[in-house]
């Protein structure tokens, strides 16, 4: 996989299906795969997808022409994906002192 060609797409309507995005995205360029990102818990979309075309410079070109660009009522956000070892940490760790469901709050009684 070349990850020139590979896009990350953000803000997506949580209505947003794969085939949607090839279709809109195939403006661009020869669209090789759709990965939209869901839930693995409720198997709804989380809002992003990673876009594969076969050049990076369709890759680029659909950079350009949807960038800021609203699809289904949101403001996309398309930049070329950045592989995994490259992401910065996530921050917020909260210095481990988090709880279960309630966020390690307790009742008192």
């Amino acid at each position: 996989m070349n990850n020139e060609s590979r896009l990350f797409v953000g803000n997506l309507s949580y209505q947003t299906m794969e085939n949607d995005l090839q279709e809109y995205f195939s403006q661009a360029g020869v669209v090789t795969s759709v990965n939209l990102m869901l839930d693995k818990f409720t198997g709804k979309s989380r809002g992003f997808a990673f876009i594969e075309f076969s050049t990076p410079e369709e890759a680029n070109k659909a950079v350009e022409m949807f960038h800021s660009k609203e699809f289904q009522g949101r403001q996309l956000t398309v930049n070329i994906a950045r592989p995994r070892e490259e992401r910065p940490p996530r921050s917020g760790g909260g210095g481990g002192f988090r709880g279960g469901r309630d966020g390690g709050r307790r009742e008192r009684y």
